[in-house]
């Protein structure tokens, strides 16, 4: 016979929250997220945008998603696409009610931390040859020595010839990698503070020791290489100068855990938001809001460049888009609602010192939402408006998604930004959604493979509703 709940405890559950593990309430759910996620797993092997861009496009015309038409008007339930320089891609499911009634966005960037290529990459030290980088994003600089990396890209040649590079991550393919220091000499490195361990000009990249077999050449080894490359791709060493070239990690993505309910992967942040939101996307049928859907570039970088969210390419393709139906985008945007789909820092506690318990984010708690970002006095941050918390609030618990709310550590320990405040800039209310992620911005992120699956139920759920804004 169940206990009475005494008029404490009624009163508590009334009054209070109580924020606990998915799995408490729902055992079935990790079944589903792992199905969902084995997905999520391929798409992961995707490492750079334009690879991401790669994996989409044939998907989205599979799904009957059309290349977007200036002019056109579209009926409900119509589906297209904007490619933008194969690096930016927004997706569109035309909704029931006019345009005129506002957009449900949800935006997601698909650039991760890593290491850029310089214009001049390949030299010659003491018969080893190496590719100079330059980091790209925030990281830890000694997270990236002496872990097996692989090489992606494109390479323009002198007659406009486009050639995708993919070294290492193929059985077979070789790998690379940055040196480090043995520890029997590291006694004056093991001294310095962690951002000087390993500096930038250090990030250079092992690619070859064989000389080519020439006695009245130098730079035997880095000639050996190019040849390599020149016999494989038909490239010389100029091409680098019309080169996209970086190094990332090259681990599989691969389940964590004797229980299989994490994913260890590079690219986690954002390629967890990014899928989730591709995946409710695509899934999008009959809305009654018009759904946009954008994968954006350069967000670890500050969001510049023509393909990041500070261009104008997401407000001139609304103009171009709602234009066809006599409108301004302005209107538009003003009664639109946007999720910006980027992760945030699940606690851990061997560095339980940096968070705020009652203010951070976990695993296993589902999607979290970030009223605001930004750092030290809530700088450089969209801060969402109560009225905007309470539309998605209400979403996602009418659609039963469990949620949780979350800030970037400690107020004073440092903080971070996301696209948001550049997408807010448009007078569109936005707010941040994402997965809780360990280890962010390192080689190998770790994230719940519940917290996916209802980041993708939340969107889903966002895209669906048929609540309108106040």
């Amino acid at each position: 016979m169940a206990e009475k709940k005494s008029d404490g405890q009624k009163l508590e559950e009334k009054l209070l929250m109580r924020s606990a593990n998915i799995g408490e309430a729902d055992g079935s759910l990790l079944g589903e997220a792992k199905d969902f996620c084995e997905e999520y797993k391929k798409f992961l092997c995707n490492k750079t945008e334009r690879e991401i861009l790669d994996y989409a496009l044939p998907i989205l015309k599979k799904k009957g998603y059309k290349e977007f038409q200036i002019g056109k008007k579209y009926s409900p339930g119509s589906k297209f696409y904007m490619n933008n320089r194969d690096k930016a891609l927004i997706m569109v499911t035309v909704g029931k009610r006019p345009i005129a009634d506002g957009l449900r966005v949800g935006v997601s960037h698909t650039d991760s931390p890593r290491l850029d290529f310089k214009p001049n990459p390949l030299f010659e030290d003491t018969d080893m040859a190496y590719f100079k980088t330059h980091y790209y994003g925030g990281i830890k600089k000694y997270q990236w020595a002496a872990i097996p990396l692989s090489l992606h890209g494109v390479i323009m040649l002198a007659e406009g010839k486009t050639i995708k590079v993919n070294i290492g991550e193929e059985e077979g393919d070789p790998v690379f990698c940055v040196t480090d220091l043995l520890p029997h000499l590291a006694m004056n490195q093991m001294k310095k503070p962690a951002t000087e361990i390993i500096e930038g000009e250090q990030l250079n990249i092992l690619v070859g020791c064989w000389p080519f077999k020439d006695e009245k050449i130098s730079g035997k080894v880095k000639l050996n290489i190019m040849n390599i490359l020149f016999e494989k791709y038909g490239v010389t060493e100029k091409d680098f100068l019309t080169a996209e070239l970086c190094a990332v990690p090259a681990f599989r993505p691969i389940d964590v855990g004797l229980d299989r309910s994490m994913i260890g992967a590079y690219g986690q942040d954002d390629s967890a938001c990014a899928f989730a939101n591709f995946m409710a996307e695509i899934e999008c049928k009959g809305p009654e809001f018009t759904t946009i859907t954008i994968f954006a570039d350069k967000e670890e970088t500050g969001s510049d460049g023509n393909t990041g969210m500070r261009s104008f390419f997401f407000r001139d393709f609304l103009e171009d888009f709602v234009s066809a139906y006599g409108l301004q985008v302005r209107h538009v945007l003003r009664r639109s609602v946007c999720l910006s789909c980027d992760v945030n820092a699940a606690i851990d506690p061997a560095f339980g010192d940096v968070f705020e318990r009652s203010n951070c984010s976990f695993l296993n708690r589902g999607p979290v939402v970030s009223k605001y970002t930004g750092s030290r006095g809530k700088y450089s941050t969209n801060d969402a408006s109560a009225e905007t918390m309470s539309f998605l609030r209400k979403i996602l618990d009418d659609a039963k998604v469990p949620w949780q709310v979350g800030e970037l550590g400690k107020v004073d320990i440092g903080g971070g930004g996301t696209i948001a405040a550049d997408i807010s800039v448009h007078n569109l209310d936005t707010v941040d959604m994402g997965v809780p992620v360990l280890s962010m911005h390192s080689p190998f992120e770790i994230t719940s493979k519940t917290d996916v699956y209802l980041l993708y139920k939340a969107i889903s759920a966002f895209y669906s509703s048929k609540i309108e804004k106040k």
